[in-house]
């Protein structure tokens, strides 16, 4: 996959799905309006690839063929531009939104979730060979529904980060214990989806490099380091993957995934150190998220080896042509005050009242 820039649109939950996980033509639109002001690779929200793995309202879903059409509707929008769109696909596991049809949620070991107080089934084999048929049939979906390619959501405390987890993975079988056994499901699903697209469907992953626990505690003892996050990309980039992006933090370890308060370049780029470390250890480009919001920031990253590629989600929520004004000269930084005010149920977009003159 060949980008115009080195610019990412980091997925981001839209809000602007049907009830049933169909996409809209409100999507439609909000891509296109990325692609249109150059963002080089544009990261879908989150999409569920089997009912029961939803983790929010109005949430795309990815479970069902009938979705194609809508999503080739909105890919052949955004390739009227250069940019380039992937679908991002996910189950919730442990954080999965409680049903009438799913009332527990399913993770590979029952450890309670203290966000919620949730406390979900351990999956059987069978639950886990059904599961990497579902990403794999997700992403046949997605290429024939035009995408350049699919990125697996393994980050944020999700199924698949439930899984390369120690904190959440507690299994004794081939599924869990060391490192390679708890990352068998996602080099497993980046196999199959290899075999069903004949090898040439680009597939990224998000992944955690920390569970964002507070260091020193009982559960930072037990939870995801930077060592194992080092040896999960290893393994991801040897079962193919062709770009991993770099985040953190699971919703009980609050407030690590999307800071607030970024006012200064120095709170900027906060997963940056552990991105060097993975950087330093995979041949495969490596993006880095996290409150990046100015041009010299972003130059320093990309010079001195922490990143590939700049993504971002609420500088561009809050300036869809943030590209256009960085290349011209116009501006030096985003906007975006990292407020979190964007995360509107009725459609996210930029709740800060300032002058956008």
């Amino acid at each position: 996959m060949e980008l115009q820039n080195r610019f990412v649109r980091s997925a981001t939950h839209e809000f602007m799905a049907e009830e049933d996980g169909t996409p809209t033509s409100r999507l439609g639109d909000f891509y296109e309006e990325l692609a249109k002001n150059e963002v080089g690779l544009i990261i879908t929200g989150y999409s569920y690839v089997l009912p029961g793995g939803q983790s929010d309202a109005n949430q795309q879903g990815i479970y069902d063929d009938r979705f194609i059409e809508p999503y080739k509707g909105i890919t052949d929008r955004v390739h009227e531009y250069r940019s380039k769109i992937v679908l991002q696909i996910v189950h919730g596991g442990r954080q999965a939104d409680a049903s009438q049809e799913h009332p527990v949620p399913m993770a590979p070991s029952v450890v309670k979730n203290g966000h919620s107080a949730a406390i979900p089934r351990e999956m059987t084999e069978e639950e886990i060979l059904k599961m990497i048929e579902a990403f794999t049939q997700a992403a046949v979906r997605a290429k024939k529904a035009g995408f350049d390619g699919v990125q697996l959501h393994c980050a944020h405390g999700f199924l698949l980060s439930n899984f390369i987890s120690p904190y959440t993975n507690r299994r004794t079988d081939r599924w869990g214990g060391s490192v390679e056994n708890r990352a068998r499901i996602v080099t497993e699903i980046v196999r199959r989806i290899k075999e069903e697209t004949d090898g040439n469907f680009p597939i990224l992953v998000k992944m955690n490099a920390t569970d964002g626990f507070q260091p020193g505690t009982a559960k930072a003892e037990l939870g995801l380091n930077i060592s194992q996050a080092v040896e999960t990309a290893k393994l991801l980039e040897k079962a193919g993957v062709c770009a991993v992006e770099v985040s953190g933090g699971i919703s009980e370890a609050g407030g690590v995934t999307i800071k607030t308060a970024i006012s200064s370049p120095a709170k900027e780029a906060y997963f940056k150190d552990y991105s060097k470390k993975i950087k330093s250890a995979v041949n495969i480009p490596v993006i880095l998220v996290g409150g990046i919001r100015s041009l010299p920031v972003m130059e320093e990253l990309l010079e001195n080896g922490f990143a590939d590629l700049i993504s971002m989600s609420r500088a561009f929520i809050c300036e869809s042509d943030l590209v256009l004004k960085l290349k011209s000269g116009e501006a030096k930084k985003a906007k975006c005050v990292s407020c979190n005010l964007c995360f509107d149920p009725r459609g996210i977009k930029c709740n800060f009242e300032f002058d956008r003159s």
